[in-house]
């Protein structure tokens, strides 16, 4: 184990180096990088990233190609096969050059020291020799497919919601399919437009949920996926445990998987990727200063998915001819992807706009076939056949042997551009938006700022180039052409009149930019409210401000139903509903760890959801049978508080008698499960429910004793998805920032999980407990502690 410690002290030769290069850490293991250039600021930087977390890096570039199984056997074959239809190894070995753009040397620098790192160890970093495999080396191509791991985790490799709404649509009646997809609720913030608000609820003449025939027994939820595979109770051990977010769709919460609402079931409670940004220009801070803040929801591991650096070197095209940036670098990519160059700060959440489509091809269309060739470990190699069109890869054959075939950017010459880079040494706001436009990320709202107190907003990365007859949305028509991706002339907010900008998941345009950009799954507008509230409600503020708005875990979207649920127990002699009565009284207001009304509330509105979404998709699914899907319904907050406040007998869910025997049935099921994991329910507390579970991703493949080794300590967290402070055991903010261009002395960060890949290193688990108490860690390196010295040979 010891011998596959990073080195941190002491002299050593890099080939390729052009002049010496220092690389310090201080005490959480946070690097500085100080180089003559940026080719050996990078082949540094991939030293260092080798040597630290080359196991994480390379289930990044597994992941994406669907290589996992090569390494963890035939448990992982339904992952890989689910990201080889998309053959992302071989579309990057052929639109490389896009990818590189005027980044090559840079890149191949990085490459060469990855390798070099590796090679330097004494022994194999430590989760090989469990495997009892060797690492492959690094190549280009594996940085790519870094960035393209990112848009599997982001987006929706098999578009699906888009899928299941489409076939929904051919079968509902209008009316109820307008209910479906309603598209924003009370809760809406938008940048651009009015909130949308709740539905509007369709009368009896027209929607009548007692009269539509739904035959018993319709099929479960079943793919009709022909190329790749449902995650299903099979895939074990470490092969699951690496599974990206948005494969598994649901992050299950600790302790118990049983509890409606908050684990799994259902869907309508369910984590998927996010962030929050937001920032305040320099008219409401005392000195001019503009402050971006930033946390970036994924799923959480040990180590973080983020390692923090400070990267200096000398550069003619830079300002001053010199790069100083500091922020979070992504194992396997040579930049910082958030951060602050002392001029320019940026920071980043998933847009959730449009980002695919599929069309439907006649079964005559003709296909071409690939044999991909899966290596599994302890077992023959699978050849997997990929069929594809002009459109894309062919995932669905349809009833009338028609096809779909899927467009998705990632498929697609500039889906990945490291230009990005190149924001490390933006001079302004300006010159940063300059470099979005020819960025190729994963679509993102990015926000801005600059030393002359200066914020914007903007989307960025790749986007379809849809023609007029390819709107976003459903099944694109025989009229559509395949489209290219572009990330040029995005829509930008500059200069906002109330010197306020967020975003946070949640639609962000109105009218024909949004119709251009499209609805790839909005969240509901909870946490983009709390946040837009939060930062109009006072007229200045410093850093610790904004990270107060961070760490907000006050249960606005829930007190409603705390309340609803206390209307529907207080007066009952239902033994059951009597026990939440008893133990539901207190509300604090917050999704604090202490709290068992919270949790109450929280698992009795999952319920509600489920019950009445079910009823609504009933008919669906009835007549859909094996190719119905189940949607994710973001917005169905919209259409919840006015069934629940209007109570209209024609939406009343059958087998139900009236809205009040619902709401008594969905309190009963909630005793249920909460006294099955205790009979006190008054020690049923969101932190029992909510405790940290952040593990090494092979931790799940050890033995119970050894897994306390691979796991930061569990702790309960306050907090929860639909509030700023978004925390679950496994899933939250990978990172918290908060600074300002030119004042990052003052900045603050925090991360989960520490810097470290190795369980033995000084840096595992650093900063992690001030992540858990929101305890500020300062945004730049402190003292140095360590200095490792490269020279050229």
């Amino acid at each position: 184990m010891r011998g596959s410690l990073a080195q941190l002290d002491g002299e050593l030769a890099l080939p390729g180096l052009s002049a010496p290069v220092s690389v310090d850490r201080d005490s959480n293991g946070m690097l500085t990088v100080q180089a003559a250039n940026e080719a050996d600021m990078a082949r540094a930087l991939g030293y260092v990233h080798a040597q630290e977390r080359f196991f994480e890096m390379d289930l990044m570039r597994r992941s994406a190609a669907g290589e996992l199984s090569e390494l963890f056997g035939e448990s992982a074959l339904p992952l890989d096969r689910k990201m080889r239809v998309h053959r992302l190894r071989a579309r990057t070995h052929d639109n490389l050059a896009v990818a590189l753009g005027g980044k090559r040397a840079v890149v191949e620098a990085y490459r060469d020291g990855v390798n070099a790192g590796l090679a330097a160890l004494p022994v194999r970093p430590w989760p090989y020799l469990l495997l009892r495999q060797q690492p492959r080396a690094w190549a280009l191509e594996d940085s790519v497919l870094t960035g393209l791991a990112m848009y599997a985790d982001l987006q929706d490799p098999n578009n699906g919601r888009e899928l299941a709404l489409a076939r929904i649509r051919e079968v509902s009646p209008p009316a109820l399919y307008a209910l479906l997809s309603h598209d924003g609720s009370r809760w809406d913030a938008p940048l651009f437009g009015a909130p949308r608000g709740d539905a509007v609820l369709p009368g009896a003449d027209v929607l009548d949920l007692r009269t539509l025939k739904v035959e018993p027994g319709a099929a479960e939820p079943a793919s009709s996926d022909l190329q790749t595979a449902r995650i299903g109770s099979d895939i074990t051990g470490a092969a699951l445990a690496l599974t990206p977010p948005s494969a598994l769709q649901r992050v299950p919460l600790s302790p118990a998987p049983r509890e409606r609402g908050i684990g799994e079931p259902p869907a309508a409670a369910s984590y998927f990727p996010g962030s929050n940004n937001f920032a305040v220009a320099g008219a409401l801070t005392a000195d001019g200063r503009a402050i971006i803040a930033d946390d970036m929801h994924l799923g959480l591991r040990a180590p973080n998915i983020w390692f923090r650096a400070r990267l200096r070197y000398e550069d003619p095209t830079a300002p001053d001819g010199k790069v100083d940036v500091t922020g979070f670098s992504l194992p396997g990519l040579p930049a910082v992807i958030v951060g602050s160059n002392t001029r320019v700060a940026w920071a980043f959440t998933n847009s959730y706009i449009d980002t695919a489509d599929y069309a439907q091809l006649p079964a005559s269309t003709a296909l071409r076939s690939y044999s991909e060739v899966i290596a599994v470990a302890g077992k023959p190699a699978e050849t997997f056949k990929v069929r594809e069109s002009d459109w894309g890869p062919v995932l669905h054959e349809n009833p009338d042997g028609s096809l779909l075939a899927l467009r998705w950017t990632a498929h697609l010459p500039g889906a990945v551009r490291l230009d990005f880079a190149d924001m490390a040494k933006a001079s302004d706001l300006d010159a940063a938006l300059a470099v979005a436009d020819r960025s190729g990320v994963p679509a993102q709202n990015l926000l801005m700022g600059d030393r002359r107190g200066r914020i914007a907003w903007r989307l960025i990365g790749a986007r379809p180039d849809r023609g007029a007859n390819c709107p976003a949305g459903g099944i694109a028509s025989a009229s559509c052409l395949p489209w290219a991706v572009r990330s040029d002339h995005a829509p930008a907010l500059i200069d906002p009149p109330e010197h306020r900008l967020w975003t946070a998941n949640t639609r962000v345009l109105d009218g024909a930019a949004l119709a251009i950009a499209g609805d790839g799954g909005y969240d509901l507008g909870a946490r983009a409210k709390q946040i837009r509230d939060g930062l109009h409600a006072r007229d200045q503020f410093r850093e610790r401000d904004l990270l107060a708005i961070q760490l907000d875990d006050r249960a606005l979207l829930m007190e409603p139903w705390w309340k609803l649920l206390r209307q529907t127990v207080e007066h009952s002699d239902d033994p059951a509903l009597k026990r939440i009565e008893a133990a539901s009284r207190q509300w604090e207001g917050h999704a604090s760890v202490d709290s068992v009304s919270y949790r109450m509330a929280r698992a009795f509105r999952g319920i509600t959801l489920d019950t009445v979404q079910g009823a609504l998709l009933a008919p669906a699914k009835a007549q859909l049978g094996e190719r119905y899907q189940a949607p994710k319904l973001s917005q169905f907050e919209g259409v919840i508080w006015p069934l629940l406040e209007q109570r209209p007998d024609h939406l009343l869910p059958p087998p139900f008698k009236s809205w009040d025997e619902l709401l008594a049935d969905s309190a009963r099921k909630l005793e249920t499960d909460l006294a099955a994991q205790g009979p006190d329910l008054a020690g049923r507390t969101w932190g029992e429910r909510n405790t940290s579970a952040i593990c090494h991703p092979i931790s799940r493949a050890l033995p119970a004793l050894f897994k306390r080794w691979l796991c930061m300590k569990p702790q309960p967290l306050p907090g929860d998805d639909n509030m700023p402070r978004v925390q679950g055991p496994a899933f939250g903010a990978s990172e918290r920032m908060v600074v300002s261009p030119g004042h990052e002395a003052d900045g603050i960060v925090h991360i989960p999980g520490g810097q470290s890949g190795h369980p033995l290193s000084p840096f595992w688990g650093s900063g992690h407990d001030d992540w858990v108490q929101g305890k500020p860690t300062p945004f730049l390196p402190g003292e140095t502690k360590h200095t490792l010295t490269l020279r050229p040979r």
